[in-house]
């Protein structure tokens, strides 16, 4: 397998030696109705509004082929050794099927039966939950399901389920992930606790924040003034086989994921899949599999115009190392999606904010992107005056449906709300593409300033884990083409580090002496 440096390859040489695109010359209709690739679920991807001609295209064509894109992912599916920094498997696609169709075994243990399994699982709890079969330790059901986690085990689930609230629900889902009291404080007061359920997810079992909200939840619960209320009858766990909480015979139940699944890759194993089934039903969480399955199998294709991660993961390697575009915005018109951004933060920036290679080496140039964003059209009150007019040219990514997700829409001035919506969309895409001249400078616009799209029918199930695969394969081939290791973050581990030698008496104005302290 080839893992050289993206600056030692010949067609990268190429690329920078290309003619840049002047995109305004570029764009047209035709460009329009001919750029889009199929996407998982309904969606697909369209290009238009990036600058590059099929002279580029050729070359990250000949760069996909000559890093080995779609071999390296492949190798993955395969069950290889692709964290080189942990020493692990990288497992995540597995969870919602097996693309390859080959077995994949570590030592003894067939990985695929592991996640079926826990599927099953997951299957049988929720069903049982909502048929009133397991309830809480008072005999009142469960109407409320709460997930304690940070990172990975918070965001992800949070914006699907977010992205999701114009289904029919089984029970309301909070979250808790913020080690500042008032974050668990203000989720508790507003739950009956006893028709709550607690979700603990930590893989290792001992993050540190996790556990601080576990316990000031497990205080307020054992506050409780009720007779037979028992706190851990109202939490299950989400960890590893060799964590301290799977040996917690306490707990109502666990549910278990491993070390081949990083956490902001977990959404689609049991990390999403417990508080996912609990509020929407497993059937909801099953159809999410099967559309992340379908947009995987689609990224298999080496033909970059029929494999919309790989042509988005490399179109971004372009704006990012040949015309130096330091960050993307994420600007979903669907306001389902207003967490969604924040999961693709984490996804990207950690997987992918390196510098040094898969072997330790530093790289030469620069690698992945500064991530935001907002829903659409609040964002365009909010910082689009600098995507606009400012100093510095960022790559945008638009998303849209063609059908809201509740149905509820009104005709003013003649049109339905959603027909504003995606008119403010693509006003958006050609505004920065074209730009408009003006006598008074304060009123122009330059354009030529690039950007993509991501549009389906509506904001489903299906299409919602076609819409995560695309941005966990799109990282992906991203990491390999900077031949980075887009599965470790050693990154997040210093302040941890820091934080514990000056947690001791730290509070209050003790906060400045301890940054003081650190200094020394």
């Amino acid at each position: 397998m080839n893992y050289t440096n993206l600056d030692q390859l010949e067609s990268y040489k190429k690329l920078l030696g290309a003619e840049k695109k002047d995109l305004k010359k570029l764009l047209s209709k035709e460009r329009v109705s001919s750029s889009s690739v199929k996407l998982g679920g309904d969606l697909k991807y369209n290009w238009a509004s990036i600058p590059a001609d099929d002279e580029i295209i050729r070359i990250l064509q000949d760069l996909a082929d000559e890093a080995e894109l779609v071999e390296k992912y492949e190798e993955i599916l395969r069950g290889k050794m692709m964290n080189p920094g942990e020493k692990r498997l990288v497992l995540h696609h597995l969870t919602r099927g097996n693309v390859l169709g080959e077995k994949v075994m570590y030592g003894e243990e067939d990985k695929e039966a592991f996640y079926s399994k826990e599927k099953a699982k997951i299957k049988d709890f929720s069903e049982k939950v909502h048929s009133g079969e397991i309830k809480g330790s008072t005999g009142k059901p469960f109407s409320t399901v709460c997930q304690i986690g940070i990172g990975g085990s918070d965001l992800g689930p949070r914006a699907l389920y977010l992205a999701l609230k114009g289904y029919e629900r089984k029970m309301e889902a909070h979250f808790i992930s913020n080690v500042d009291p008032d974050d668990a404080a203000e989720v508790i007061k507003s739950l009956d606790l006893e028709r709550t359920l607690f979700i603990l997810v930590s893989k290792s079992g001992t993050t540190q924040e996790t556990l601080t909200n576990r316990d000031l939840v497990l205080a307020k619960l054992k506050e409780t003034p009720i007779e037979g209320f028992v706190p851990n009858k109202h939490m299950v766990a989400v960890t590893s086989k060799t964590s301290p909480l799977a040996s917690d015979k306490s707990l109502l139940a666990s549910f278990f994921i491993d070390d081949f699944i990083g956490g902001r890759y977990s959404s689609t194993s049991a990390v999403g899949g417990v508080v996912l089934s609990l509020s929407y039903g497993y059937d909801t969480f099953s159809e999410i599999l099967e559309g992340a399955h379908e947009e995987d199998v689609l990224s298999l294709n080496k033909d970059i115009k029929k494999n919309g991660a790989l042509l988005d993961a490399l179109l971004g390697v372009y704006l990012r190392n040949v015309l130096k575009y330091p960050a993307t915005a994420i600007l979903p018109y669907s306001q389902a999606l207003s967490r969604f951004p924040a999961h693709l933060q984490q996804l990207d920036m950690e997987s992918n904010g390196k510098h040094v290679n898969r072997f330790g080496k530093k790289v030469d140039y620069v690698t992945g992107p500064v991530i935001f964003g907002e829903p659409g059209t609040n964002g365009q009150h909010s910082f689009y005056q600098l995507l606009h007019q400012g100093t510095d040219i960022v790559p945008l990514q638009f998303i849209g449906f063609c059908n809201p997700q509740y149905g509820m829409d009104i005709i003013t001035d003649g049109s339905f709300s959603q027909t504003k919506l995606n008119a403010n969309l693509a006003a958006q895409i050609v505004a920065f593409a074209l730009g408009k001249s003006d006598e008074n400078p304060n009123k122009e616009f330059d354009g030529n300033r690039p950007s993509s799209l991501i549009y389906g029918s509506k904001l489903n199930a299906k299409n919602l884990g076609a819409l995560l695969s695309h941005y966990e394969n799109k990282v992906m081939f991203q990491g390999f083409v900077w031949n980075l290791n887009s599965f470790d973050q050693e990154g997040v581990q210093l302040g941890k580090v820091l934080a514990k030698k000056v947690l001791k008496g730290c509070e209050g104005d003790e906060v400045l002496k301890a940054y003081s302290d650190l200094l020394i």
